[in-house]
């Protein structure tokens, strides 16, 4: 007998049962969400080609790997410029390095001393500075390249600690070929050909006073002739002092505001950083926090430890990257100890694309692999931007998805800005998007309609990606001039440049549809695609719009900015002892577990 009374008080009961497991799910889920912590892992110099989850089958990344396997992977992922100091400016900062002065004016687009005065202006806003803030504990572990200080050695005004972060272990500049005796030199041929042309012309007009003076011809003081021999010989001593102290001045760690080591030690490098990358985790499993761990591999001077020293199947650029593997198993191990993986959202990147154009004195190479892409670091070809993209986070977004949406790694900043719940800057252009909305598959296309590519402060070149379309057009204003011709980088000059004689200009620009030349083999002309001009005449408006939204700021790697200042030098005993120093304790460095 059918009885309704029954049958409501079933579906009732029933529909309460939902209710009470929606609700839990939901607690679950805003659990999660609540004062998320954050892992953000960058690699130096890595290619996309180089780990296993995107394509490798020779190089064993399997913690890396296993990232992508938990959580997303981003094939059309790019660096918002292919050098590390603009790169990592936008990365922290959310916007354009034009922007913020940290993309170059003049060929050098990189800060190269520790002594120099540029640096991430104080007025820009970094998410450590906004997690600061919301009561999140910060820490950058490893590499920062974005200056250090302003007018003295001790004013830290670019250091880490100024922009955020309560715990700093690193180094402010990079790790140069230079740091690591017997690696070679990145400024050497660099040095040799700016110094002799002007010492032949200093010499021939030294020696041509003297000559007109011998014969009578002018009578030049001889004081005068005496000032201007002094003056050379202080600056030529100056220069060969600081070349042959590069080591000392430059490569140094340092813990929060205290140098810790100088010259820097390469041995148990990477396990020292990942052993205060585990303690800073340690110290903050019941509040939330920022880790960014910024890796010294792979960029050169390339260095492993013994335990993986000759163990990979290419080199010690193998090496180096299985090593920083097994960091970065390390980091995911500490937080499943601590029962903190489902609160923590984990980003893996590079800052840029691998160096082609590193190459041993031996031969060996020590650049890495971009895949199908072409170029490589200093390059807005495919190879030079196209970098890792992987971010996991269990049970709040996918797990194993692939996205080939164009991202950026400004799109970090908002990402994480508004998951801690932190208020998103309103007085100026924030130019990454929130990547939650496609990590968790509620929408599938990209906010990224376009992506600017600079090259330095020059517009190189303009990613579209149309609304209603699946292609990807991308237009270059300017090349650079691979040396050799047929090669695939800069080999003569060890990276391109931008300006000048290093580049070729394209009126009209050159045009590719990335979703069907990834490669970037064939530039399409008016024949080949209908719609050449109107593509072109649509960027432009976008070229335009974006030019109005710039302003003028301070060149942060203007000449003056970039040039050593001895003034500013650290240094954590004296000249007289070549600054050196090492407050490391060998009893403090961790075991290494292969397993």
């Amino acid at each position: 007998v059918f009885c309704p009374f029954l049958h409501t008080r079933k579906k009732m009961r029933f529909s309460f049962f939902l209710m009470i497991c929606q609700c839990a799910l939901n607690s679950v889920k805003t659990h999660s969400v609540s004062n998320p912590n954050f892992v953000l892992l960058m690699a130096d110099d890595l290619g996309i080609g180089d780990l296993g989850c995107y394509g490798n089958r020779t190089l064993r990344t399997p913690n890396i790997d296993r990232l992508a396997e938990g959580g997303v992977t981003l094939t059309q992922h790019i660096a918002a410029s292919p050098l590390c100091t603009p790169s990592r400016a936008a990365f922290l900062t959310g916007r354009y390095p034009i922007r913020s002065g940290m993309a170059a004016f003049s060929r050098v687009g990189v800060f190269l001393f520790s002594a120099s005065s540029g640096g991430l202006p104080s007025k820009e806003i970094t998410f450590s500075k906004l997690l600061k803030e919301r009561g999140y504990a910060t820490a950058l572990i490893g590499k920062w390249h974005l200056g250090m200080n302003c007018e003295s050695s001790n004013d830290f005004c670019h250091h880490p600690l100024s922009h955020g972060f309560d715990y700093f272990y690193g180094l402010t500049v990079t790790n140069f070929r230079d740091c690591k005796p017997g690696q070679g030199s990145v400024f050497l041929k660099g040095v040799q050909k700016s110094l002799v042309i002007p010492i032949q012309i200093f010499g021939i007009t030294l020696m041509s006073l003297a000559i007109v003076q011998y014969i009578g011809l002018l009578k030049v003081p001889f004081q005068a002739l005496g000032y201007c021999l002094l003056i050379t010989a202080i600056l030529l001593a100056v220069l060969i002092f600081f070349f042959y102290h590069f080591r000392h001045l430059n490569c140094f760690l340092m813990r929060n505001h205290q140098i810790i080591q100088q010259p820097l030690s390469y041995e148990n490098l990477t396990q020292r950083l990942t052993k205060e990358a585990i303690q800073f985790i340690e110290r903050n499993t019941e509040e939330p926090f920022l880790l960014v761990l910024s890796y010294l591999h792979v960029h050169t001077a390339l260095y492993a430890s013994k335990n993986f020293r000759g163990k990979s199947k290419h080199g010690l650029y193998g090496d180096a990257v299985e090593e920083m593997d097994w960091s970065v198993g390390q980091v995911l191990d500490v937080l499943e100890k601590y029962n903190l993986s489902n609160k923590t959202l984990v980003y893996f990147t590079s800052d840029q694309g691998a160096h082609v154009e590193e190459i041993s004195s031996s031969g060996e190479v020590h650049g890495g692999y971009n895949g199908i892409y072409k170029g490589g670091k200093s390059m807005n070809w495919e190879g030079g931007i196209r970098v890792p993209g992987l971010l996991c986070w269990p049970g709040v977004i996918q797990a194993g998805a692939y996205i080939d949406e164009p991202t950026s790694n400004m799109d970090i900043f908002p990402t994480i800005v508004k998951l801690a719940k932190a208020q998103l800057p309103s007085d100026r252009i924030i130019d990454g998007h929130d990547l939650m909305p496609l990590l968790q598959g509620n929408v599938t296309r990209s906010k990224h309609e376009f992506l600017f590519h600079y090259c330095n402060a020059y517009l190189n070149a303009v990613r579209w990606h149309p609304r209603n379309s699946e292609s990807v057009w991308k237009v270059f204003y300017f090349t650079p001039n691979f040396s050799p011709e047929d090669s695939n980088g800069c080999y003569d000059a060890h990276v391109c440049f931008c300006h000048g004689g290093f580049i070729t200009q394209h009126d009209p620009p050159l045009l590719f549809d990335l979703s069907r030349d990834p490669e970037e083999k064939v530039p399409l002309t008016p024949e080949m695609e209908t719609n050449f001009y109107d593509i072109l005449r649509v960027i432009q408006l976008a070229v335009d719009n974006h030019t109005r939204s710039l302003h003028a700021v301070p060149d942060q790697l203007s000449w003056d900015n970039l040039l050593w200042k001895p003034w500013l030098q650290p240094c954590c005993s004296s000249f007289f002892q070549s600054c050196y120093c090492d407050y490391e304790s060998e009893d403090s460095l961790p075991e290494v577990h292969l397993g």
